[in-house]
Formats: C-alpha cells, sequence, structure tokens
C-alpha cells in the first residue's frame, strides 16, 4: 500500500503561524522534501523536529519528483514545503502533485499561510473576484503579452515580485493598465508588514526616488466598466428638444436627455438655448 502525500503550509514571516496540525505531521512523515533545506531545517530546528529533509525545487523536480514518488509508492509518508506559504501554489511542487495523482498516491492537505489570500484581504481592494497571476516572466516579449491579456480583466489581479525587479514590473504595469489602483503589500506577518494604496504612476514615482526592500504582494485594480457610448449631440439635442416641447423646462430637458445619452448636459442646453 502507498504513503500518502501531505501538502503543508508553513509560515510566510511568523513562525507562530504554524499550526499545531502542522507541527505534527512534519514530525510524523517518513521525510520531508523541502524547496530549500537551508530554510526548511531552520523552521524544524525551531520546533525541534527532527524529520529528515530531501531536496526537491525548480532545478530537480523531474527526477527528485520520481525519487519521492517511488519512495510513496513504496509506502512511505512525506509531507511536502515550500520556502513559505502554501506549496505547489506558484511553485515546483504542482508538479510533484499531479505525479501522485495520476499515480494513485493519496494527496492531503495540511493548509497554512498564503501570501495571496492574505495580501488580497489586507489590502482593501474589492476581494470578491480575483485572479492570481503569480511571478511575471523575465522575459520581456513574454512579460508584454502577459499583460496585454490582462487589459481587459476585470478581476483584481494579484502579483508577486521581488524587489530588484519592482521597479520594472510596476513601469510595465503602468503601460499596460494606465493609471489604476494598486496595492503595495510588503513583509507580510513580519516586523515591516505594511501596505500602501497608490496609483500605479504614484508608485513608479516612489521608487525612483527611494530603492525597494523586502518581498512584495502587488494588488492591481481590475479593468473600469467600459461607459456605454454616447449617442451623437444632434440626437440628444433633438430628444431634449422633445421634452421642452412637452413643456419641460429646458435645463430640466438637457439634464434628462444627457442621462439618457451620455452627452454632455452643458453642451445640450447650449444646444437648445439656440433654438
Amino acid at each position: 500500500m502507498s504513503g500518502t502525500l501531505y501538502l503543508v503550509g508553513t509560515p510566510i514571516g511568523n513562525l507562530e503561524d504554524l499550526s499545531p496540525r502542522a507541527k505534527r505531521v512534519l514530525s510524523d512523515v517518513d521525510f520531508i522534501a523541502a524547496e530549500d533545506t537551508r530554510v526548511t531545517r531552520k523552521l524544524l530546528t525551531h520546533f525541534d523536529i527532527h524529520t529528515p529533509l530531501v531536496s526537491y525545487h525548480e532545478h530537480n523536480r523531474a527526477s527528485q519528483g520520481e525519487a519521492v514518488l517511488a519512495r510513496l509508492l513504496a509506502g512511505e509518508d512525506a509531507a511536502l514545503v515550500t520556502d513559505a506559504g502554501m506549496p505547489a501554489i506558484s511553485d515546483p511542487g504542482e508538479d510533484l502533485v499531479r505525479l501522485c495523482r495520476e499515480r494513485g498516491v493519496a494527496v492531503v492537505s495540511v493548509p497554512g499561510p498564503s501570501a495571496v489570500v492574505t495580501a488580497l484581504a489586507m489590502s482593501g481592494m474589492d476581494c470578491g473576484r480575483f485572479c492570481f497571476e503569480g511571478f511575471l516572466s523575465v522575459n520581456k516579449p513574454a512579460r508584454r503579452a502577459h499583460l496585454d491579456a490582462l487589459k481587459g480583466e476585470k478581476r483584481t489581479m494579484v502579483f508577486y515580485e521581488a524587489p530588484h525587479k519592482l521597479r520594472a514590473t510596476l513601469d510595465d504595469l503602468l503601460a499596460a493598465f494606465g493609471d489604476r489602483e494598486i496595492a503595495l503589500v510588503k513583509e507580510l506577518t513580519k516586523i515591516h508588514e505594511s501596505v500602501e494604496r497608490l496609483s500605479l504612476s504614484q508608485a513608479v514615482a516612489r521608487f525612483e526616488a527611494e530603492p525597494p526592500r523586502g518581498e512584495y504582494v502587488l494588488v492591481v485594480a481590475g479593468a473600469p466598466e467600459q461607459a456605454e457610448k454616447a449617442l451623437p449631440l444632434e440626437e440628444a439635442v433633438a430628444l431634449a428638444l422633445s421634452y421642452a416641447a412637452d413643456g419641460m423646462p429646458a435645463a430640466k430637458a438637457a439634464r434628462r436627455a444627457a442621462a439618457e445619452t451620455g452627452c454632455a448636459r452643458g453642451e445640450i442646453y447650449k444646444a437648445i438655448a439656440q433654438n
């Protein structure tokens, strides 16, 4: 009988966020597959956990994924962790989960902190519908194509970004989306945690003056609803004149025609006043 792969969420900053269940699972499994064994070793040492570690990351996921799978199929239990947050989210762990699903190995979640939903909740932006876009590519054409595909996205968008790439990313977001609102969420659950709500142009100007520090989650407003296209002014004026002919005062007729057509009230009033 095969073992079980546990997806264990780990703290994104504050070690107190590791759940009692996560501590138990990390202690009880046969081994832990970690994105960076040095980072995970610090966590385990803090909680006096001595479970063996194996490395599983972007550059060895093909070979090491098969090795982890073989041990699971042989009956061992394993925990999968990333450096911070939930594994398999913008993380090579998704490949290991897929392998397990394909080979009939049980996968169990041990939920924990997630920078995506934490930043969204902290941002004060519209949280009803959102999309997570992860890290943008370092390849410029790929970045632009990604952002071009999102120009019409009406949901709030969430991106991850490293400090050394933040300036370029803000420039690209402003160029692609125009001057929308953004929440810059930094160092979640850590001592210097902060949330700043700015326009994209303000954010660009801000980091031209000072270098960014810390890990960022960017929460960007979705595309605004398109206003209905206004009717030609001539049609709006004709509508206002028909209301005036029925005895409605010119100012009220212009206001009503403006609301119904999308044309400027002042232009309508000026036109009907000349008739």
